[in-house]
């Protein structure tokens, strides 16, 4: 029977993010305790600065999978085989500069953390360097085949493997730290199965989608071409790498391997509450790219932007408001002794994200109108900004200092700017979104006041006093934001499928 390729895909995606969230609520406080926040802050200062050279991709691997679908539709064999030719040998350049600058990297870790980190520290700085480079320096030439998989929309071989990849990650992780390895063989692990993975892309692309790749001389206009179609997805992954990594590198070269253990778990956690609100995102691309593409009138595209943006607030404003209140003694719990300044940071982070976060359809009209570049070239100014207030405030207040100084560069570049730039140059009704917004605001805010006044009288220290409580809390939210905050749109979005669902399930399975 042939397999739906996108719907099966987009129910994989979705167990993907379920199985990375539940592995990583799981099994991270396990391996916290089993590494200690010397090894684990190691590890997350040597991968943050690795990970700045994965920017070398250039955007480039959107722009294969885009390229694929076109020369494919046009039935321009030759010229795909020869774009994959061409592909192959840059990317095997980038590897090569990579590695070189991987080893500059090397070459100075005592220079750039040696104020902060013990010789036995910086040792094992270096080992991890090392195999995080020769990881990324292999990754380059054979990524390519990763992107033309998703262009012939294999999703269901990529999430497949990206799901036994987790679980036997996980598996094995554990067993390495039960037996005393800890960073490095973690590294290790991870990187015997980038290389795996690689390999079987490979193995894929050649056996089963019979793709060849013809080497012929280097067509410099079509790489223009190329370039420019990939600049501002290049650039987006700078300012993302800038934004998000630089609180780690700032934390190790002023701070140590313990604040940046303790910042790198709030980031974990930031990553998280991000991947909810991608998730609803990705419901409403389509339509979303659709309306905008064909040019509707600017209220419709406002109404749009509103709508969606009150559909994110529902599932955003519950995890806010749960974290407010109850993210303290969970962090105690989960992650341990050593990791309290982990809730504010990741409070620092959680609260200004929830505005771009249900305003992300922005990003997409932004997209397909083709006036992206005024937002990139922003979110440069307020990254360098972050990291400018990050190096002022890191040695009087550490990681809190850092993550306030990325939140506040944050509210200044989305908050403030973005939506001046929204209500000016795009037409957007941002007082009527920030009416509506407020309106659903008020129920969350009254139920966590209250709450929060009910918890100053209750012991959650406990696994099962903070589970029951969080229950508790849940089972009076959301009935209350149903009534008080939904329109009928919003509840039918969330009823007629389970509608549906269970007819269908009646059908199969009479009651």
């Amino acid at each position: 029977m042939k397999v739906n390729q996108l719907k099966s895909g987009a129910l994989l995606s979705y167990v993907v993010m379920g199985l990375s969230n539940v592995v990583g609520l799981v099994y991270t406080p396990y391996m916290l305790r089993m590494m200690g926040q010397s090894e684990y802050g190691m590890y997350s200062l040597v991968a943050s600065v690795v990970a700045y050279l994965t920017i070398l991709d250039l955007g480039f691997g959107n722009t294969i999978v885009r390229y694929t679908a076109k020369f494919r539709a046009e039935g321009k064999q030759r010229e795909l085989q020869a774009m994959y030719g061409m592909f192959v040998m840059l990317y095997s350049l980038i590897g090569v500069i990579a590695f070189g600058a991987g080893m500059i990297l090397y070459a100075n870790v005592e220079t750039l953390f040696g104020a902060t980190l013990t010789p036995a520290e910086l040792k094992t700085t270096r080992i991890l360097m090392l195999l995080m480079v020769f990881n990324l320096t292999f990754t380059f030439p054979f990524s390519i085949f990763g992107s033309i998989i998703t262009a012939h929309e294999k999703f269901v071989f990529l999430k497949v493997v990206q799901i036994g990849r987790i679980l036997l990650n996980t598996l094995i992780m554990v067993v390495l730290l039960e037996l005393g390895f800890r960073a490095i063989g973690m590294v290790v692990l991870i990187t015997v199965f980038n290389v795996s993975t690689q390999l079987l892309n490979f193995w894929y692309c050649r056996s089963k989608l019979r793709i060849k790749i013809r080497y012929v001389k280097f067509n410099w206009k079509f790489m223009g071409e190329l370039a420019g179609y990939s600049f501002y997805i290049f650039l987006g992954a700078i300012i993302d790498r800038l934004y998000w990594s630089s609180g780690q590198l700032v934390l190790g070269a002023f701070a140590g391997t313990a604040a940046v253990a303790v910042f790198a778990v709030a980031i974990q956690l930031e990553q998280m509450y991000m991947g909810f609100s991608t998730a609803i995102q990705g419901v409403f691309l389509p339509k979303v790219t659709a309306m905008a593409t064909r040019e509707k009138s600017e209220k419709e595209i406002s109404d749009l932007f509103i709508r969606t943006g009150r559909i994110q607030f529902v599932v955003m404003a519950f995890i806010l408001t749960g974290f407010i209140l109850f993210g303290r003694q969970f962090i105690d719990l989960w992650a341990g002794k050593g990791y309290e300044d982990t809730y504010l940071i990741t409070l620092c982070f959680f609260i200004p994200l929830i505005i771009p976060l249900i305003q992300n359809v922005g990003i997409t009209i932004l997209q397909a109108r083709n006036q992206i570049k005024f937002r990139a070239l922003l979110y440069i100014a307020i990254a360098v900004l972050s990291l400018v207030m990050q190096l002022l405030l890191v040695k009087k207040y550490g990681g809190v200092g850092c993550a306030f100084a990325i939140g506040s560069a944050l509210v200044i570049g989305h908050v403030l700017i973005m939506n001046i730039y929204y209500f000016k140059k795009q037409a957007i009704d941002i007082p009527l979104f920030w009416k509506e917004i407020g309106k659903m605001a008020v129920a969350p805010a009254a139920l966590g006041g209250v709450t929060f006044f009910i918890l100053k009288q209750v012991d959650t220290s406990s696994v099962l006093n903070l589970a029951l409580a969080i229950v508790l809390f849940s089972a009076c939210y959301i009935p209350t934001f149903w009534f008080t905050s939904m329109n009928q749109y919003e509840r039918d979005l969330i009823y007629q499928p389970l509608k549906t669902g269970l007819t269908k399930l009646r059908a199969i399975v009479p009651i």
